[in-house]
């Protein structure tokens, strides 16, 4: 029997079997209240306790055979296990049905169950983030064993291009040592980050500003989905932009004042880089200016300031903690975009303050890292672990920041429905 009749066969009696257990619950629930005997919770909340605890066992069953598999306990037919499943269930709603009482806590119960389902799901991501650290650091740890930690955090030079000789053992003293100097790679990433910051903040902001503030309903429905769209563009096609009409714009432009730009620049990586994080902090610091509640800026309105001032210095100031929170979105969006920096801005290290000249950032030599046939361990391949778990760092470093910015914004403007 195939893997499908097996899915059909299970799903197919386990779904009408909670359906009926719901059912059981409920009717019951509602014939001993129509006596006039006082029940502890609402009648569908015992049919959902009937549901739930007919439906669980069956689940922790399937769970628990799945886990054995994995095991490599494979010797239970599939068929004995679906049929067993099936008659699990059937034994629990028999069981379930005769323990319902006026006094059984239904509703407890159910909110206990719920609130469960809710820790547990926090657990698996706070658990994710820690696997994922766990396993960049280990992986991390592997490649300082074989190159240096100083060298890799202030080196600046990155020449890696002989390191999967070394890890194949086929390196000879006439093969030059590779170089894992990280500085121009994270340099090139905060450069660019920096110009899409530059571009993005100040143009996402006094948007959201027009269309909390100064738009009508009507023009503010009108440009913000406008703008979102452009969140939904995918940034390949931004890549494709910056290549074939930022670039040589930026190109023709410098030309004209006798300056010489790369094709391939920082700054066309950056602007649309930029352009592409507009929507993101305007929505965002449009949702929290809008929420900022109206009788503040009426108070600030009767003591005498005029409607800019109010926008300057009452409703910015009290909506700042969301606005840092949409920027650092903002950021954090930047720090890890890749194709828009392939497209436009190359894949050279390259340690420079001119943003005409190319550049490339950490997200893209971990791609470039990871890519090919060389060999897993070799120095080449675990360098890509070794940025990854510096970026993690800095963007650690940078979360600590703007939440310590944002509690002072709390404590200075008492702000508690933001």
């Amino acid at each position: 029997m195939s893997n499908d009749s097996l899915y059909l066969i299970f799903f197919g009696g386990l779904i009408p079997l909670i359906f009926i257990a719901y059912m059981i619950g409920k009717n019951k629930a509602q014939v001993i209240s129509n006596k006039g005997i006082h029940i502890n919770s609402q009648p569908e909340q015992y049919g959902w306790f009937t549901a739930l605890y007919t439906g669980l066992p069956v689940i922790m069953l399937l769970v628990t055979v799945m886990f054995l598999y994995l095991f490599g306990l494979k010797s239970v037919p599939p068929m004995l296990i679906v049929i067993s499943s099936l008659a699990l269930g059937a034994i629990s709603l028999i069981f379930v049905v005769k323990r319902l009482s006026p006094t059984t806590k239904a509703r407890d119960s159910i909110e206990s169950f719920i609130r469960i389902v809710l820790i547990f799901a926090s657990l698996i991501s706070v658990l994710t983030t820690f696997g994922i650290l766990f396993s960049i650091i280990f992986e991390s740890i592997h490649f300082f064993q074989r190159e240096s930690f100083f060298g890799f955090i202030f080196g600046t030079d990155w020449n890696p291009d002989t390191a999967f000789l070394e890890g194949a053992g086929r390196a000879t003293e006439g093969v030059a040592q590779a170089q894992f100097g990280a500085v121009p790679i994270f340099a090139g990433t905060f450069y660019i980050t920096l110009i899409a910051m530059a571009v993005a903040v100040p143009i996402g902001i006094l948007s959201a500003v027009f269309m909390s503030e100064y738009a009508s309903k009507k023009v503010r429905n009108t440009i913000k989905p406008t703008l979102e769209i452009l969140a939904g563009i995918p940034t390949v096609v931004y890549g494709f932009f910056a290549a074939i009409t930022v670039a040589p714009f930026i190109v023709n432009v410098f030309s004209a004042l006798g300056i010489d730009a790369s094709y391939r620049s920082a700054l066309g990586a950056g602007v649309v880089m930029g352009i592409m994080i507009i929507p993101i902090i305007s929505s965002l610091s449009d949702d929290v200016i809008s929420s900022v509640p109206q009788n503040i800026r009426n108070g600030s309105l009767a003591l005498g300031m005029n409607k800019a001032e109010t926008i300057m210095f009452v409703v910015i100031p009290s909506a700042m903690p969301g606005i840092i929170a949409a920027v650092l979105l903002g950021i954090s969006r930047a720090l890890g975009e890749t194709m828009i920096v392939v497209m436009a801005a190359s894949l050279r290290p390259n340690l420079t303050m001119n943003p005409l000249e190319d550049m490339t950032t950490v997200t893209v030599k971990i791609v470039e890292s990871l890519v090919g046939d060389q060999e897993f361990d070799s120095s080449l391949t675990l360098s890509a672990f070794a940025l990854g778990l510096v970026l993690f760092v800095v963007t650690l470093i940078i979360n600590i920041i703007s939440i310590t910015t944002i509690r002072k914004f709390h404590q200075k403007y008492k702000i508690s429905n933001l």
